[in-house]
């Protein structure tokens, strides 16, 4: 287990190389947490985003990118490969997208959220590795450096995705 946890806000991202890091987001609902780990040079980053499209609010997408799944991820995969990552080697997971305030399915946030994200990925020639989305519950997500293992926390229950 890694000893240095690294809180990941909401619309926030956090990269390191360092192999005692763990990087931890919480409150998952209809947001996405995604996780990129690459083995071979060992790097790997964990983003919290809210909402899909940026166009919603173009001040608050300039002030907080990783808010909108759209641009901020384009920048997290930058950040990623500037700290040597290649994506033939990213290991891709994504844990959210949940509907817990949306019952009657009409804003579809969640959904809206796991589908622009697998959009930009396969603009990228990125697959997804692991994925636990939907439902309606919250979790939370872990990154563990050492090993770029991926834990998800859900009704008091840890699982490997």
């Amino acid at each position: 287990m890694a000893m240095n946890p690294l809180i990941v806000d909401i619309a926030d991202m956090k990269a390191s190389d360092n192999p005692e890091a763990a990087l931890i987001t919480y409150s998952l609902g209809s947001c996405l947490g995604v996780s990129i780990y690459d083995p071979e040079v060992r790097v790997g980053g964990l983003a919290h985003f809210m909402l899909p499209l940026s166009s919603l609010d173009s001040e608050k997408a300039r002030t907080r990118p990783f808010m909108y799944v759209d641009i901020g991820m384009v920048l997290f995969l930058e950040q990623m490969f500037r700290m040597g990552a290649r994506k033939e080697h990213c290991i891709v997971k994504v844990a959210g997208g949940s509907q817990l305030l949306d019952t009657n399915d009409i804003f579809r946030i969640g959904q809206r959220n796991h589908t622009v994200l697998r959009k930009i990925l396969w603009k990228n020639g990125m697959l997804l590795k692991g994925e636990e989305v939907g439902g309606a519950l919250s979790r939370t997500m872990r990154l563990d450096l050492i090993d770029g293992r991926v834990t998800i926390k859900a009704h008091g229950e840890t699982r490997e995705l």
